[in-house]
């Protein structure tokens, strides 16, 4: 299977990687830009998320997993879509948006180019490099 990678942000005093950690499962909703809909229904069963605390963090914190493909968004009657997330693991140094757009090898990286967005999509080498940054390793 091949796996497809995302980053996904939430502001931490709404739904923080904590919580996720806690709750073990939550669906990805609330998302209201075309684009990152767009993206979220590109998410498939298996795929990889960096958790992403945006506001008072600006941080890659954790990595998630895709368990439920896109699905009507229940909090809304227009055309959104939600995904559920399962927590993977949360990040042993986490990596500062900073830190991101220093980095060279991530300077085509959608989050630092259009970010508004809350959900978008990464290569795997965007993937792999923020783990080394945050000393955080997962079978890719």
């Amino acid at each position: 299977m091949a796996r497809a990678y995302f980053l996904a942000k939430s502001e931490p005093s709404t739904y923080s990687f904590a919580d996720l950690e806690k709750e073990g499962r939550t669906r990805w909703d609330g998302v209201r830009n075309f684009e990152a809909r767009n993206n979220i229904r590109a998410m498939k069963k298996g795929d990889y998320a960096l958790f992403y605390h945006s506001g008072d963090g600006k941080e890659v914190v954790g990595i998630c997993e895709v368990v439920r493909e896109a699905y009507p968004d229940p909090t809304s009657d227009e055309d959104w879509s939600a995904v559920d997330v399962v927590p993977i693991k949360s990040f042993a140094l986490r990596v500062t948006l900073a830190a991101m757009k220093a980095n060279p090898k991530l300077s085509l990286m959608t989050l630092l180019r259009k970010s508004r967005l809350s959900v978008v999509p990464l290569t795997k080498d965007e993937f792999s490099e923020v783990l080394r940054m945050g000393k955080t390793t997962v079978r890719a």
